[in-house]
C-alpha cells in the first residue's frame, strides 16, 4: 500500500504564494511513477493541474501555466507544487497522485486545502 500525504496548503491573498509537497510513505520508491497534482473546486469534477513523469518531463493546465512549477525530490520521495501569483478560481483540494506505469497502480494522497481569497 503507497500512501501520500500532501501538507502545505492554506489561505493566502489574490497574489501570494503557497509550495505544496507530497510525501510519500517509506516503504516505496516513486522514482518510477508518473507524479501529479489535481484540484477540486467546490462542486466541480478533480482536473489535474500538473504533472511530472520519472524522467522529469512536465505538463502543466493552460490555467496555470507560467505560475506554477512541479518538481520532483526522488530521494526524498517528496513531490513539490510552488504555486506563484495565486488567483481566487485556484481555490480547491488539492491532491497528490502517483502512477506507476508497469503496474497501473494509481494511489490518492487524502487532498490539501488551499483558499485564495481577500
Amino acid at each position: 500500500q503507497v500512501q501520500l500525504v500532501e501538507s502545505g496548503g492554506g489561505l493566502v491573498q489574490p497574489g501570494g504564494s503557497l509550495r505544496l509537497s507530497c510525501a510519500a510513505s517509506r516503504s516505496i520508491s516513486i522514482r518510477i511513477a508518473r507524479m501529479g497534482w489535481y484540484r477540486q473546486a467546490p462542486g466541480k469534477q478533480r482536473d489535474v493541474v500538473a504533472a511530472i513523469t520519472s524522467v522529469g518531463d512536465t505538463n502543466y493546465a493552460d490555467s496555470v501555466k507560467g505560475r506554477f512549477t512541479i518538481s520532483r525530490d526522488n530521494a526524498k520521495k517528496t513531490v513539490y507544487l510552488q504555486m506563484n501569483s495565486l488567483k481566487p478560481e485556484d481555490t480547491g483540494v488539492y491532491y497528490c497522485n502517483a502512477h506507476f506505469p508497469i503496474s497501473g497502480n494509481t494511489y490518492w494522497g487524502q487532498g490539501t486545502q488551499v483558499t485564495v481569497s481577500s
